[in-house]
């Protein structure tokens, strides 16, 4: 796993919040957008995401340091192309086009692209000239592609700055206009100068202060919050992970013991999970806590039901009226605090068409349209790695910071079909088998997510001289960075043997250990 997003905690806050003037990333259909997004915000510059479609007139209205145009997996010559608004070129703020974004200004200020039959996809070697986004950086270097097309004539006066074997126009600048463009991939770690280049025009060109903070977003939402709440009653949606821990210290900065945190135990948690949770939160953070011990209402909404959207549905709603019925017997409370992450609304389809709709989150689009509490979503706009590095600056314990992510509807979509009573208990005896192993093994903090799943299904096998029809349990390792994209993790074999082992000698219900050799993309890291 990657450390943490650098955010040194006292650098000196720019005038006025970072969010105020963000660099905005135009999502052009790239599969590196978001990550575009979380490298401007490592070298502590705050970004949004925008769906190509965004206006002249609504990036003005939003006065960005910069704008930065994604990649995309079209041809700038397809019909139906992602395009932009081609006013956007004429509001003079810094621009920098990546590979489809840099083929896009080419086209659309007077340069050319064309399918020259020289294709170029992974580790290329490059070679640069002076220029500001070079600056500071090797002459020769290597950087990685990934285009058909390519950019054979630059926009009227702008300057080549840096080229390939294949790709004679790298890199452009056109200062004048603010305009900048590479074919090859900054985001990436396989382009090894990357960083410096993002920094190079994030600072030297575009004059963005380098000052976003975890101190500074931990002071801004305090005093967000604040502005929201006034002196009305909240109450927090706690599940135990880094997330809600997170946002309910940083109410409880903003509003003292106007807030109640409420954690509600639907029965789809893992083997001593509710215990660690009420522990972890009455003891160490000394917020008031309300435990809600709510299995059975949980599982009756889903008895009969197998779809996953159904699921996440009635669970959300569920849950939200376990916290209006919460709110009335503590008083009148009209807010509602969730630790929903811009993973979670991006997923969900909620930033304006930047992506399609992967799944409903049970905090973001799962809630039923009637609701009786307004939101309050302080980690709304940041990716997991900056809520933990918020966690360590607000003094939450290493291991709650690092505890792995679990979805809110538990344990419900970690099982391939109808949920039972049964097949719960059949599923928390394997994951507390696979949790235990992995954490002897010290890889615990190197996955981004180790779970175990259980399909619906029964297979034939053999224990002994009886035969057997049983439940198979799939194993899913993941190593990320941000749950945007993941990779299947490397586990020992030896390790795998054991955990195998253990499973179908200890569950009776459970004959066959799967592993998932899938990646994000093509599969989510959760089945459901």
């Amino acid at each position: 796993m990657s450390g943490l997003v650098a955010l040194p905690a006292n650098a000196a806050q720019a005038e006025g919040p970072a969010e105020e003037r963000p660099v905005l990333v135009v999502d052009l259909g790239g599969q590196y957008s978001q990550l575009i997004a979380r490298r401007v915000r490592e070298c502590r510059v705050y970004s949004e995401l925008v769906p190509h479609t965004v206006t002249a007139a609504e990036i003005r209205a939003r006065e960005p340091h910069a704008l930065v145009l994604s990649g995309g997996p079209a041809s700038v010559y397809a019909e139906g192309a992602p395009q932009i608004d081609p006013g956007i070129f004429e509001l003079g703020i810094p621009t920098l086009g990546i590979c489809y974004g840099m083929q896009l200004m080419a086209q659309e200020l007077g340069g050319r692209v064309d399918r020259t039959g020289e294709s170029e996809f992974g580790k290329t070697e490059l070679r640069t000239e002076k220029g500001a986004l070079f600056a500071g950086l090797p002459a020769e270097q290597t950087c990685w592609m990934s285009h058909r097309d390519s950019v054979v004539a630059p926009p009227a006066g702008a300057r080549v700055v840096a080229g390939s074997p294949s790709t004679p126009v790298a890199a452009f600048e056109a200062p004048g206009r603010g305009l900048y463009g590479v074919q090859f991939h900054p985001e990436v770690v396989h382009t090894p100068y990357g960083t410096d280049l993002i920094v190079n025009f994030l600072a030297g060109v575009a004059g963005a202060p380098l000052t976003w903070t975890a101190q500074a977003v931990i002071e801004e939402q305090v005093e967000r919050i604040r502005a929201q709440v006034g002196s009305e009653r909240v109450i927090c949606a706690l599940s135990g992970g880094v997330d809600s821990a997170v946002a309910a210290l940083l109410v409880y900065r903003a509003v003292g013991d106007q807030l109640t945190c409420v954690f509600v135990d639907h029965g789809l948690l893992r083997r001593n999970e509710a215990e660690q949770v009420v522990e972890t939160f009455a003891g160490h953070l000394e917020v008031p806590l309300v435990h809600v011990e709510a299995g059975e209402r949980f599982l009756e909404r889903l008895s009969g039901v197998e779809d996953p959207e159904e699921k996440r549905r009635r669970i959300g709603e569920e849950f939200i009226r376990v916290f209006e019925e919460q709110a009335v017997k503590l008083g009148e409370t009209r807010f509602l605090v969730q630790g929903t992450l811009y993973s979670d609304v991006i997923e969900s389809g909620g930033t304006d068409g930047v992506a399609a709709k992967i799944k409903s989150h049970h905090n973001v689009g799962g809630l039923p349209a009637e609701m009786h509490m307004s939101l309050v979503e302080p980690l709304r706009m940041l990716f997991k790695d900056e809520v933990r590095r918020l966690g360590e600056e607000l003094g939450l314990p290493e291991r709650m910071v690092w505890r792995q992510p679990f979805p809110g509807p538990g344990l419900a979509i970690r099982i391939i079909g109808e949920v039972t009573r049964e097949r719960l208990e059949i599923l928390r005896e394997a994951d507390a088998i696979l949790q235990d192993e992995i954490r002897g093994a010290g890889l615990y903090q190197d996955l981004w997510q180790s779970f175990a799943v259980l399909p619906a299904i029964r297979s034939v096998g053999v224990q002994g001289d009886e035969r057997t029809y049983a439940y198979p349990i799939v194993i899913r390792a993941v190593t990320s960075e941000d749950a945007m994209t993941a990779d299947w993790a490397r586990l020992p074999y030896d390790l795998l043997e054991t955990i195998s082992s253990r499973i179908v000698n200890e569950i009776p219900a459970v004959n066959r250990v799967a592993l998932d050799l899938s990646s994000k993309p093509p599969a989510t890291i959760e089945w459901e």
